[in-house]
């Protein structure tokens, strides 16, 4: 189902995860603090895309950088284009535009979505609730936002894999 893309959230430390999106063509690979929420907001970008709007943007820490995903419902298809800037606390208002595109891709938005909640469902099923927080310090994990994308997924993309996994 998940093709060519690959996505992947880890804890790689006290604070950071190290999170990597890759197609055929090119990998983005970046070390996120723990200064926002991070996975939650990505959670809720993801399930915006089952919405009425177009656009959703998901801001990341890198301390002192910032990296900014700009996903974009086409018809079935979502253009993920990843934006670079030099300091977070500067750029946190500037147009997409004035960033560095240092990724982008075409991807079904029910490839996204699956690849997306995979990756959550697995930080979960690895470090539970209580061992997320013990890691990522500042906020506990975004159960509601995975379950939410979970749910859109399912009945929006019927996803015959999702069929039976946790939450379902």
């Amino acid at each position: 189902m998940t093709g060519d893309l690959q996505f992947s959230w880890e804890l790689s430390g006290s604070g950071w995860a190290t999170c990597r999106i890759a197609d055929t063509a090119a990998e983005q690979k970046d070390f996120i603090s723990y200064c926002t929420d991070a996975l939650a907001d990505l959670l809720f970008g993801v399930t915006g895309l089952y919405g009425t709007s177009t656009v959703q943007r998901v801001s990341f820490d890198l301390e002192p950088a910032e990296l900014r995903w700009r996903l974009q419902r086409r018809g079935a298809d979502v253009y993920i284009a990843v934006y670079s800037f030099p300091d977070m606390s500067t750029s946190w208002d500037a147009p997409d535009r004035e960033g560095a595109l240092s990724w982008s891709s075409t991807q079904p938005r029910r490839v996204f979505g699956h690849v997306v909640m995979e990756a959550a469902q697995a930080v979960l099923s690895l470090h539970g609730e209580a061992g997320y927080r013990d890691k990522w310090h500042r906020y506990p994990f975004p159960i509601a936002a995975l379950q939410d994308l979970r749910r859109l997924h399912q009945r929006d993309d019927e996803c015959e894999q999702c069929q039976g996994s946790p939450d379902s």
